[in-house]
């Protein structure tokens, strides 16, 4: 089971544990309003907290936020249908008129985890879910395509789903965050797991803000919010979901593509550390990279699309145990063929 906050958009009725904790309001609505609907739901459908439970009782939702001992969670990342063929010719503006390749991956990446025994706690995606950027050809043939095997998730796990850049826009707008949310769900939010408190971040505004400000704003004063619960230790461990890792490597290296810029970065990586958050988890790179920043890990995880380097098409196995949290990437043919080697299982029994 889990709880979350900043209330996703919506849910579809697939009775999992998913359920709700505080949320800021909807757009245009007063704060701490349930104007989306039935309250922690939306009034539209969202695949973010697939099969949200609306039946879950609050003392339920009160109940995640107490440790209840080890657990784990499945990490992706750029399913990024249409990227593949769009990198091959060399035009990834236009290109992306094919992405045959990308659903068979996405397919065996679901297939891998449905087959996983003890179930995860939940599956998230961090961004990148489409390759066609907003207001392009092919986006909504893609979108629909990953749907279609989105929807064979097992009914158990619960679907976690992080806005990227082809997701959003570069430089998000009003229009583009309305489309995602309309599309998948909230664009950040948080939720809880087992006395687990996870933050999912809209990482385009920390890169490009300069054609939503106010929604950056509002953003911002969430995750202050959220920052300072994480602070007050009210929880056994803070992880953040975002989809531009804050760095690669290090924390001075030079401004990228890739990365958060060195102001931006050094900012928010000190307020995490400041709030006792243990881990980021992104995307982006379509490479595996990371490192640590006074105590926070950096985690960036390649694609299970297109790779930009040498890893391979895969997932990543997270386990939190009462200590500590540790993670392990897997190609989707190993995750498939052999599962989750003993000695992460084994921290699965730690009391």
């Amino acid at each position: 089971m889990c709880t979350s906050s900043r209330t996703p958009v919506g849910a579809a009725p697939r009775g999992l544990g998913i359920a709700i904790a505080t949320a800021p309001p909807a757009r245009g609505a007063s704060r701490g309003s349930c104007e989306r609907g039935v309250p922690g739901l939306g009034v539209r459908q969202s695949w973010n907290f697939v099969g949200l439970d609306r039946g879950s009782r609050r003392e339920d939702k009160k109940k995640e936020r107490e440790w209840k001992g080890p657990f784990y969670f499945i990490q992706g990342a750029d399913p990024q249908f249409g990227l593949m063929k769009a990198w091959a010719t060399g035009d990834c503006d236009n290109g992306g008129d094919e992405w045959e390749q990308e659903i068979r991956l996405a397919e065996q990446a679901v297939q891998a985890i449905n087959k996983l025994n003890p179930k995860p706690k939940f599956f998230v995606l961090c961004g990148d879910l489409v390759h066609a950027m907003p207001g392009r050809p092919w986006r909504k043939e893609q979108t629909e395509d990953l749907q279609r095997v989105l929807r064979t998730v097992d009914s158990d796990i619960p679907l976690v789903l992080v806005s990227g850049n082809h997701d959003v826009g570069n430089v998000p707008t009003p229009e583009t965050i309305a489309e995602f949310q309309r599309t998948w769900g909230d664009d950040y939010f948080s939720f809880w797991v087992g006395g687990v408190l996870f933050l999912v971040l809209n990482s385009q505004f920390l890169y490009d803000a300069s054609r939503c400000p106010a929604l950056k704003q509002e953003h911002d004063h969430w995750l202050d919010q959220q920052l300072r619960t994480a602070g007050q230790r009210a929880c056994r461990h803070a992880v953040v979901f975002q989809h531009i890792p804050l760095f690669l490597q290090s924390i001075g290296e030079d401004d990228d593509y890739f990365n958060l810029t060195k102001s931006v970065r050094k900012e928010m990586a000190d307020k995490f550390v400041e709030a006792g958050v243990k881990a980021v988890f992104s995307g982006h790179y379509h490479r595996n990279a990371g490192g640590t920043y006074r105590n926070l890990d950096m985690v960036v995880s390649s694609a299970i699309g297109c790779q930009l380097g040498t890893d391979t098409h895969g997932l990543r196995v997270v386990v939190v145990t009462a200590e500590k949290i540790t993670h392990r990437y897997y190609s989707l043919d190993e995750l498939s063929e052999k599962g989750i080697e003993d000695d992460l299982m084994d921290l699965l029994k730690e009391n």
